[in-house]
């Protein structure tokens, strides 16, 4: 049986990263990516040293909400995140460009390995992973690949995410990964529902963001994202 020797450089690269929080979700368009990004700038103004990656391989769109362009990673030993706004980033579409990821399987895995094993994230305080949808191979690759990592799980009031969100939930307690909480987004109703079924799987219900229209129009511009009624929400809620 062969060991492929990158998992070790993994483990070496995340060495001195004290936390590491995937953000994901049931579906995609429930704000899981907004969460991730609006949420690194929120923990980096609070003086934590923040990595962000954006591992959505078919759908990246860290750097668009945040507006980052024209800025690259550069090769020594591998590949050293740029830093924009205090946040060392890395996302997937600095190899892909604007060209889809038509990839499925072991191509995916080795992928992430690569990805991986060559980014130096240095000292961080918090490393934060915006997932793709669902419970897929990127979902298990990082469960299998990344020791320290942590879940947290956005979701809406609607009953068809919250089925998917269901079924992540009893994968993550079934592989005993730790679940940080759920937040609900996207909130439309003074309907406690979210809370409550977060109840019945024992998890931390960690706060809700109202449905903000205001936020569409900032994306891209970071001074006007953090004035949002969403960041002041999500503000109240990154305090794990």
């Amino acid at each position: 049986m062969n060991i492929d020797p990158r998992l070790n450089i993994i483990k070496e690269r995340l060495r001195d990263v004290r936390r590491v929080v995937a953000i994901s979700g049931g579906k995609g368009g429930i704000g899981k990516s907004s969460v991730a990004s609006i949420g690194a700038l929120i923990l980096s103004k609070s003086g934590y040293r923040v990595g962000l990656l954006d591992l959505d391989f078919w759908g990246p769109s860290l750097d668009t909400i945040l507006g980052i362009e024209n800025i690259f990673p550069r090769e020594e030993k591998g590949i050293i995140p740029p830093e924009i706004f205090a946040i060392k980033f890395i996302s997937i579409i600095y190899y892909a460009g604007e060209r889809p990821l038509p990839l499925r399987g072991a191509d995916i895995s080795n992928a992430i390995v690569e990805l991986l094993a060559i980014t130096q994230w240095g000292s961080l305080d918090f490393l934060i992973i915006d997932m793709p949808p669902g419970m897929g191979d990127a979902t298990l690759d990082i469960i299998r690949l990344v020791k320290k990592v942590e879940f947290l799980i956005v979701t809406t009031q609607s009953k068809v995410v919250l089925e998917t969100v269901e079924k992540m939930l009893r994968m993550l307690k079934d592989l005993k990964v730790p679940i940080l909480g759920i937040i609900e987004n996207m909130k439309i109703t003074n309907s406690p529902f979210v809370k409550d079924w977060a109840k019945k799987f024992d998890v931390s219900f960690l706060g809700e963001i109202n449905f903000d229209k205001n936020l569409e129009t900032s994306i891209g511009n970071v001074d006007k994202l953090l004035e949002t009624n969403f960041a002041h929400s999500l503000k109240k809620i990154m305090r794990f």
